[in-house]
């Protein structure tokens, strides 16, 4: 990576894109992916999901580059799972930066991730989704969220802010983290990242470090 503003290394950098968006980049391409990576693709069954799961990976590895300074496949990308001790699948992180913290999200078209210092959670849908059943919805989201977006005219796009703060914040290892929710409106979606520092949304994604008009 050459050109664009020096990293910084107290706040989070993270990024929403279209999976085509993604592939599309002059600097990211699926090679960067580890040979497990590689394999976990094959099990996908559906091109699209396929396309969303080798964007999120390479989104992040261009988050974590603009965090770091770094080239895009200068990092080596793990992830592990303490409930089963498996590697493979579970939180992501970096094994040659164990303190900067990544994360990663598709969905259907979109996705988005983020690298920073410490705990960091990100999560995206697209803004017409409306999650459910209510039954669902009860018992994943606080009782405050469902009585503010009952409250509101049109309860939909504050559910689905309730979900992305939740999913976030999950991703991140647990609540009482601060949380940033906004809208991509030109992409079509709803974001959320949780973290302890504050967090630089790139309002597009381009080829040496700079952000794009978005």
């Amino acid at each position: 990576m050459s050109g664009g503003p020096p990293p910084r290394h107290d706040h989070v950098v993270a990024a929403v894109a279209t999976t085509a968006e993604v592939l599309a980049h002059p600097e990211l391409d699926a090679d960067m992916l580890a040979p497990w990576e590689r394999r976990r693709l094959t099990r996908i069954r559906v091109p699209a999901r396929r396309d969303d799961v080798v964007a999120a990976r390479l989104l992040l590895r261009l988050c974590a580059s603009r965090f770091t300074g770094l080239a895009p496949d200068a990092h080596d990308l793990v992830q592990f799972c303490p409930e089963c001790g498996q590697y493979e699948h579970g939180r992501p992180s970096l094994r040659d930066r164990p303190r900067t913290g990544v994360s990663m999200s598709h969905a259907h078209g979109l996705v988005a991730a983020a690298a920073g210092p410490g705990a960091v959670g990100i999560d995206v849908e697209p803004s017409t989704r409306r999650p459910g059943p209510v039954a669902v919805l009860r018992r994943m989201l606080p009782e405050a969220d469902l009585e503010a977006a009952a409250a509101s005219p049109d309860p939909g796009p504050e559910l689905l802010r309730a979900w992305v703060r939740r999913e976030a914040l999950l991703k991140a290892g647990g609540g009482g983290l601060p949380l940033l929710v906004w809208a991509d409106r030109r992409r079509g979606a709803t974001a959320a990242v949780a973290s302890t520092v504050p967090v630089d949304v790139l309002p597009g994604i381009t080829a040496h470090g700079g952000p794009s008009e978005g």
